[in-house]
């Protein structure tokens, strides 16, 4: 009996590829790349307070610290989606939905407690770390009308 020769090993990448090609994920693992511009694109202060936590069908689940952070970014959503949208190139985020949960930190800003702790009055420095002027001019507009709130008589 003569042996036959085993099949040619293919490469692990080639195999994925044709995987991927014939599941049709490569939609939903582009969608998935709001994860890696998202610090960048909502800047430091809404990033701390606010994370992406799952894509379905163009709506964003975005996690944020507490109900005043999601109704500040409510207005804000429609923005935040074109900017998004405009960093991936796509239209992927059609609509963003804000639900309040835990927001885990990187481990060397939650080993700070005094960052965790949020201040009673608010510090408008942090605008400037925004690099989106729509974005920046709409925290402004937001963070005033709170700052009206707090001194109205209780």
């Amino acid at each position: 009996m003569a042996r036959k020769d085993p099949p040619p090993i293919e490469r692990l990448s080639d195999v994925l590829e044709i995987s991927l090609k014939r599941l049709d994920l490569n939609a939903r693992l582009d969608d998935y790349g709001v994860w890696t511009i998202w610090n960048q694109t909502v800047g430091a202060a809404i990033a701390r307070n606010a994370q992406p936590e799952k894509i379905r069908n163009g709506t964003l689940m975005v996690k944020v610290s507490s109900p005043v952070w999601m109704q500040q970014l409510q207005f804000m959503k429609e923005m935040i989606a074109a900017k998004l949208n405009e960093q991936l190139k796509s239209t992927a985020v059609k609509n963003i939905f804000f639900v309040v949960g835990r927001i885990d930190l990187p481990p060397d800003e939650s080993a700070d407690p005094v960052a965790a702790t949020p201040p009673r009055l608010v510090d408008a420095s942090f605008i400037e770390t925004i690099e989106d002027p729509e974005i920046r001019d709409a925290f402004k507009k937001l963070l005033s009308s709170f700052a009206r709130r707090q001194n109205k008589p209780k």
